[in-house]
Protein backbone atom coordinates (compact mmCIF):
# COMPACT_ATOMS: atom_id res chain seq x y z
CA UNK A 1 0.00 0.00 0.00
CA UNK A 2 1.17 3.54 -0.79
CA UNK A 3 1.47 6.39 1.73
CA UNK A 4 1.41 9.09 -0.93
CA UNK A 5 -1.69 11.22 -1.33
CA UNK A 6 -3.92 10.12 -4.18
CA UNK A 7 -4.93 12.86 -6.58
CA UNK A 8 -7.25 12.71 -9.58
CA UNK A 9 -6.38 15.08 -12.43
CA UNK A 10 -9.02 15.92 -15.04
CA UNK A 11 -8.11 17.16 -18.52
CA UNK A 12 -10.69 19.95 -18.62
CA UNK A 13 -12.73 21.07 -21.62
CA UNK A 14 -11.39 19.36 -24.77
CA UNK A 15 -12.18 22.46 -26.83
CA UNK A 16 -9.91 24.66 -24.69
CA UNK A 17 -6.36 24.76 -23.35
CA UNK A 18 -6.97 22.26 -20.55
CA UNK A 19 -5.52 19.15 -22.22
CA UNK A 20 -2.34 20.91 -23.35
CA UNK A 21 -1.53 22.49 -19.97
CA UNK A 22 -2.44 19.31 -18.08
CA UNK A 23 -0.06 17.35 -20.31
CA UNK A 24 2.70 19.78 -19.27
CA UNK A 25 1.76 19.49 -15.60
CA UNK A 26 2.01 15.71 -15.76
CA UNK A 27 5.68 15.98 -16.76
CA UNK A 28 6.58 18.16 -13.74
CA UNK A 29 8.60 16.51 -10.96
CA UNK A 30 6.21 17.65 -8.22
CA UNK A 31 3.55 15.32 -9.63
CA UNK A 32 5.71 12.39 -8.50
CA UNK A 33 4.99 13.39 -4.89
CA UNK A 34 1.45 12.00 -5.25
CA UNK A 35 -0.23 8.92 -6.65
CA UNK A 36 -1.92 10.11 -9.83
CA UNK A 37 -4.92 9.01 -11.82
CA UNK A 38 -5.73 11.13 -14.85
CA UNK A 39 -9.36 10.93 -15.93
CA UNK A 40 -10.56 11.65 -19.46
CA UNK A 41 -10.54 10.40 -23.03
CA UNK A 42 -7.29 8.97 -24.38
CA UNK A 43 -7.63 10.84 -27.68
CA UNK A 44 -8.04 14.16 -25.84
CA UNK A 45 -4.86 13.48 -23.85
CA UNK A 46 -2.99 12.62 -27.05
CA UNK A 47 -4.22 15.81 -28.72
CA UNK A 48 -3.00 17.83 -25.75
CA UNK A 49 0.38 16.09 -25.84
CA UNK A 50 0.74 16.78 -29.56
CA UNK A 51 0.14 20.49 -28.94
CA UNK A 52 2.45 20.79 -25.92
CA UNK A 53 5.17 18.43 -27.07
CA UNK A 54 5.07 16.75 -23.64
CA UNK A 55 4.24 13.08 -23.21
CA UNK A 56 3.69 11.27 -19.94
CA UNK A 57 4.00 7.61 -19.04
CA UNK A 58 0.72 6.02 -17.96
CA UNK A 59 -0.93 2.70 -17.37
CA UNK A 60 -4.24 2.95 -19.24
CA UNK A 61 -7.30 1.35 -17.63
CA UNK A 62 -10.98 1.55 -18.47
CA UNK A 63 -12.30 0.59 -15.04
CA UNK A 64 -11.54 2.31 -11.75
CA UNK A 65 -11.39 -1.11 -10.07
CA UNK A 66 -8.13 -1.76 -11.91
CA UNK A 67 -6.36 1.15 -10.19
CA UNK A 68 -3.95 -0.12 -7.50
CA UNK A 69 -1.58 2.64 -6.43
CA UNK A 70 2.05 1.57 -5.91
CA UNK A 71 4.01 4.88 -5.68
CA UNK A 72 5.38 4.49 -9.21
CA UNK A 73 2.54 3.96 -11.65
CA UNK A 74 0.56 6.89 -13.02
CA UNK A 75 -2.85 5.73 -14.16
CA UNK A 76 -5.02 7.06 -16.95
CA UNK A 77 -8.68 6.17 -16.53
CA UNK A 78 -9.94 6.19 -20.11
CA UNK A 79 -13.63 7.13 -20.33
CA UNK A 80 -13.81 6.94 -24.14
CA UNK A 81 -15.24 3.41 -23.94
CA UNK A 82 -13.70 2.39 -27.25
CA UNK A 83 -14.93 5.41 -29.22
CA UNK A 84 -12.85 8.33 -30.48
CA UNK A 85 -14.95 11.47 -30.37
CA UNK A 86 -13.89 14.66 -32.12
CA UNK A 87 -14.26 18.16 -30.72
CA UNK A 88 -14.05 21.58 -32.32
CA UNK A 89 -11.40 23.78 -30.79
CA UNK A 90 -12.43 27.16 -29.45
CA UNK A 91 -16.17 26.48 -29.40
CA UNK A 92 -18.70 25.82 -26.65
CA UNK A 93 -20.55 22.57 -27.27
CA UNK A 94 -22.72 19.97 -25.62
CA UNK A 95 -20.21 17.31 -26.69
CA UNK A 96 -17.33 18.95 -24.84
CA UNK A 97 -19.49 19.55 -21.78
CA UNK A 98 -20.64 15.91 -21.73
CA UNK A 99 -17.03 14.69 -21.82
CA UNK A 100 -16.13 16.92 -18.86
CA UNK A 101 -19.23 15.83 -16.95
CA UNK A 102 -18.42 12.16 -17.44
CA UNK A 103 -14.87 12.69 -16.13
CA UNK A 104 -16.25 14.59 -13.14
CA UNK A 105 -18.67 11.76 -12.41
CA UNK A 106 -15.79 9.27 -12.35
CA UNK A 107 -13.79 11.52 -10.03
CA UNK A 108 -16.68 11.99 -7.62
CA UNK A 109 -17.26 8.22 -7.53
CA UNK A 110 -13.61 7.75 -6.55
CA UNK A 111 -13.95 10.39 -3.82
CA UNK A 112 -17.14 8.87 -2.45
CA UNK A 113 -15.46 5.46 -2.40
CA UNK A 114 -12.54 6.91 -0.38
CA UNK A 115 -10.01 6.17 -3.13
CA UNK A 116 -8.96 9.76 -3.82
CA UNK A 117 -7.65 12.47 -1.46
CA UNK A 118 -7.95 15.47 -3.80
CA UNK A 119 -9.08 16.50 -7.28
CA UNK A 120 -7.27 18.90 -9.61
CA UNK A 121 -8.89 19.78 -12.93
CA UNK A 122 -8.03 21.66 -16.08
CA UNK A 123 -10.23 24.66 -16.94
CA UNK A 124 -13.77 23.86 -18.04
CA UNK A 125 -16.47 25.97 -19.67
CA UNK A 126 -19.64 26.43 -17.62
CA UNK A 127 -21.84 26.95 -20.70
CA UNK A 128 -20.61 23.74 -22.32
CA UNK A 129 -20.99 21.89 -19.01
CA UNK A 130 -24.66 22.87 -18.75
CA UNK A 131 -25.23 22.13 -22.45
CA UNK A 132 -23.67 18.72 -21.84
CA UNK A 133 -26.24 17.80 -19.19
CA UNK A 134 -25.05 19.30 -15.89
CA UNK A 135 -28.24 20.16 -13.93
CA UNK A 136 -26.49 22.73 -11.70
CA UNK A 137 -25.36 26.35 -12.20
CA UNK A 138 -21.67 25.52 -12.09
CA UNK A 139 -19.14 22.87 -11.13
CA UNK A 140 -19.09 24.01 -7.49
CA UNK A 141 -22.81 23.28 -7.04
CA UNK A 142 -22.24 19.98 -8.83
CA UNK A 143 -19.44 18.94 -6.47
CA UNK A 144 -21.49 19.89 -3.42
CA UNK A 145 -24.45 17.79 -4.54
CA UNK A 146 -22.40 14.80 -5.69
CA UNK A 147 -20.49 14.69 -2.41
CA UNK A 148 -23.71 15.19 -0.43
CA UNK A 149 -22.35 18.13 1.49
CA UNK A 150 -24.92 19.66 3.85
CA UNK A 151 -22.72 22.32 5.48
CA UNK A 152 -21.88 25.68 3.90
CA UNK A 153 -19.64 25.50 0.82
CA UNK A 154 -18.29 28.29 -1.36
CA UNK A 155 -15.77 29.15 -4.04
CA UNK A 156 -12.34 30.46 -2.98
CA UNK A 157 -9.87 32.23 -5.26
CA UNK A 158 -6.17 32.30 -4.44
CA UNK A 159 -3.11 34.24 -5.65
CA UNK A 160 0.29 33.98 -3.96
CA UNK A 161 -1.40 32.18 -1.04
CA UNK A 162 -3.72 35.18 -0.57
CA UNK A 163 -7.33 33.96 -0.49
CA UNK A 164 -10.75 35.45 -1.20
CA UNK A 165 -14.27 34.25 -0.42
CA UNK A 166 -17.63 35.91 -0.90
CA UNK A 167 -20.95 36.10 0.88
CA UNK A 168 -22.94 36.13 -2.37
CA UNK A 169 -21.80 34.87 -5.74
CA UNK A 170 -23.60 34.44 -9.04
CA UNK A 171 -26.75 36.46 -8.34
CA UNK A 172 -28.07 39.79 -9.72
CA UNK A 173 -26.62 42.84 -8.00
CA UNK A 174 -30.10 43.98 -6.94
CA UNK A 175 -30.44 40.82 -4.81
CA UNK A 176 -27.16 41.32 -2.95
CA UNK A 177 -28.31 43.64 -0.09
CA UNK A 178 -31.06 41.31 1.13
CA UNK A 179 -28.48 38.52 1.45
CA UNK A 180 -26.03 40.57 3.53
CA UNK A 181 -26.90 39.26 6.97
CA UNK A 182 -24.77 38.54 10.01
CA UNK A 183 -25.43 34.81 9.64
CA UNK A 184 -24.51 34.76 5.95
CA UNK A 185 -21.31 36.73 6.54
CA UNK A 186 -20.16 34.44 9.34
CA UNK A 187 -20.38 31.35 7.13
CA UNK A 188 -17.50 32.21 4.75
CA UNK A 189 -15.48 33.73 7.62
CA UNK A 190 -15.60 30.45 9.54
CA UNK A 191 -14.98 28.32 6.45
CA UNK A 192 -12.00 30.31 5.15
CA UNK A 193 -10.47 30.30 8.63
CA UNK A 194 -10.69 26.51 8.68
CA UNK A 195 -9.47 26.12 5.10
CA UNK A 196 -6.46 28.42 5.47
CA UNK A 197 -5.35 26.35 8.43
CA UNK A 198 -5.49 23.32 6.10
CA UNK A 199 -3.27 25.22 3.65
CA UNK A 200 -0.64 25.76 6.34
CA UNK A 201 -1.52 29.19 7.82
CA UNK A 202 -1.66 28.70 11.59
CA UNK A 203 -3.68 31.82 12.50
CA UNK A 204 -5.32 33.35 9.42
CA UNK A 205 -5.72 37.14 9.36
CA UNK A 206 -9.13 37.72 7.78
CA UNK A 207 -10.14 41.05 6.24
CA UNK A 208 -13.84 41.72 5.62
CA UNK A 209 -14.95 44.14 2.92
CA UNK A 210 -17.70 46.71 3.28
CA UNK A 211 -20.72 46.70 1.01
CA UNK A 212 -21.18 50.43 0.56
CA UNK A 213 -18.72 53.05 -0.78
CA UNK A 214 -16.14 54.00 1.86
CA UNK A 215 -18.08 51.81 4.33
CA UNK A 216 -20.29 54.83 5.01
CA UNK A 217 -23.21 55.21 2.61
CA UNK A 218 -25.67 52.67 3.97
CA UNK A 219 -26.64 50.71 7.05
CA UNK A 220 -25.39 47.20 6.23
CA UNK A 221 -22.00 47.82 7.81
CA UNK A 222 -23.46 48.86 11.18
CA UNK A 223 -26.37 46.40 11.18
CA UNK A 224 -24.80 43.22 9.77
CA UNK A 225 -21.11 43.33 8.83
CA UNK A 226 -19.62 44.74 12.05
CA UNK A 227 -21.74 42.41 14.25
CA UNK A 228 -20.49 39.45 12.16
CA UNK A 229 -16.87 40.56 12.61
CA UNK A 230 -17.40 40.99 16.37
CA UNK A 231 -18.96 37.53 16.62
CA UNK A 232 -16.03 36.00 14.73
CA UNK A 233 -13.61 37.62 17.17
CA UNK A 234 -15.54 36.18 20.11
CA UNK A 235 -14.94 32.64 18.82
CA UNK A 236 -11.22 33.22 18.33
CA UNK A 237 -11.06 34.21 14.65
CA UNK A 238 -8.71 37.08 13.73
CA UNK A 239 -11.22 39.13 11.68
CA UNK A 240 -10.83 42.78 10.73
CA UNK A 241 -12.93 45.39 8.95
CA UNK A 242 -15.06 46.41 7.27
CA UNK A 243 -12.52 47.63 4.71
CA UNK A 244 -13.71 49.94 1.88
CA UNK A 245 -13.72 47.92 -1.34
CA UNK A 246 -11.75 50.42 -3.38
CA UNK A 247 -8.64 50.16 -1.19
CA UNK A 248 -9.09 46.72 0.36
CA UNK A 249 -6.64 44.89 -1.92
CA UNK A 250 -3.98 47.54 -1.30
CA UNK A 251 -4.42 47.19 2.46
CA UNK A 252 -4.84 43.45 2.68
CA UNK A 253 -2.90 41.96 -0.23
CA UNK A 254 -0.31 44.46 -1.47
CA UNK A 255 0.65 45.67 2.01
CA UNK A 256 0.50 42.10 3.39
CA UNK A 257 -1.70 43.01 6.35
CA UNK A 258 -4.04 40.03 5.91
CA UNK A 259 -4.10 36.51 4.51
CA UNK A 260 -7.52 36.77 2.88
CA UNK A 261 -10.56 38.94 2.17
CA UNK A 262 -14.24 38.15 2.57
CA UNK A 263 -16.33 40.17 0.12
CA UNK A 264 -20.04 40.83 -0.03
CA UNK A 265 -20.47 40.25 -3.77
CA UNK A 266 -18.70 38.80 -6.78
CA UNK A 267 -17.16 41.76 -8.60
CA UNK A 268 -15.94 43.57 -5.48
CA UNK A 269 -13.47 40.71 -5.09
CA UNK A 270 -12.85 39.46 -8.60
CA UNK A 271 -11.86 42.84 -10.04
CA UNK A 272 -9.10 43.26 -7.47
CA UNK A 273 -7.97 39.66 -7.53
CA UNK A 274 -7.69 39.43 -11.31
CA UNK A 275 -6.01 42.82 -11.59
CA UNK A 276 -3.26 41.70 -9.23
CA UNK A 277 -2.83 38.09 -10.31
CA UNK A 278 -4.96 36.77 -13.16
CA UNK A 279 -1.94 34.89 -14.52
CA UNK A 280 -1.32 33.08 -11.21
CA UNK A 281 -4.76 32.51 -9.75
CA UNK A 282 -6.21 29.28 -8.39
CA UNK A 283 -9.83 28.45 -7.63
CA UNK A 284 -10.72 26.15 -4.72
CA UNK A 285 -14.12 24.57 -4.09
CA UNK A 286 -14.29 25.19 -0.36
CA UNK A 287 -16.04 23.19 2.33
CA UNK A 288 -16.03 19.84 0.52
CA UNK A 289 -14.90 16.49 1.90
CA UNK A 290 -11.69 16.68 -0.20
CA UNK A 291 -9.74 19.60 -1.71
CA UNK A 292 -10.77 20.39 -5.30
CA UNK A 293 -8.67 22.93 -7.20
CA UNK A 294 -8.34 24.40 -10.70
CA UNK A 295 -6.73 27.41 -12.41
CA UNK A 296 -8.76 30.60 -11.92
CA UNK A 297 -8.60 31.43 -15.63
CA UNK A 298 -10.95 29.98 -18.22
CA UNK A 299 -10.63 27.73 -21.25
CA UNK A 300 -8.89 30.43 -23.36
CA UNK A 301 -10.55 29.48 -26.64
CA UNK A 302 -8.62 32.27 -28.40
CA UNK A 303 -5.21 30.63 -27.92
CA UNK A 304 -6.04 26.93 -27.94
CA UNK A 305 -3.57 24.81 -30.02
CA UNK A 306 -0.97 27.64 -30.03
CA UNK A 307 1.00 26.15 -27.12
CA UNK A 308 1.24 29.65 -25.64
CA UNK A 309 -0.90 29.16 -22.52
CA UNK A 310 0.79 29.91 -19.20
CA UNK A 311 0.79 26.71 -17.16
CA UNK A 312 1.72 28.41 -13.86
CA UNK A 313 -1.89 28.55 -12.58
CA UNK A 314 -2.33 24.84 -13.41
CA UNK A 315 0.89 24.03 -11.55
CA UNK A 316 -0.13 26.23 -8.62
CA UNK A 317 -3.52 24.55 -8.43
CA UNK A 318 -1.91 21.11 -8.25
CA UNK A 319 0.54 22.26 -5.55
CA UNK A 320 -2.34 23.60 -3.48
CA UNK A 321 -4.36 20.38 -3.84
CA UNK A 322 -1.32 18.42 -2.68
CA UNK A 323 -0.66 20.71 0.29
CA UNK A 324 -4.30 20.79 1.42
CA UNK A 325 -4.73 17.02 1.14
CA UNK A 326 -1.59 16.55 3.23
CA UNK A 327 -2.96 18.81 5.97
CA UNK A 328 -6.47 17.33 6.20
Amino acid sequence: MSNKKKIAILLGDPSGIGPEIVSKLLCEKIVDKANIVVIGEKKILEDGENISGKKGDFKFVSNAKDIIFDDKTKYFLDISRGTNRTYKYGKVSAESGASVLEAMDEAMNLVNNKKIDAVNFGPMNKTSLIMGGCPYNDEHDYFQKKLKMKDFCCEFNVIDNFWTARVTSHIPIKEVPENITKENILKPIKLINKTLKMSGIERPRIAVQALNPHAEFGTEEKDEIIPAIDEAKKIGIDADGPLPCDTSFITAYKNKNHDCIIGMYHDALQCGLKAFGFDRGVTVSGGLSVPITTPAHGTAFDIVTKNSANMEPMLNSFKLALKMSSNV
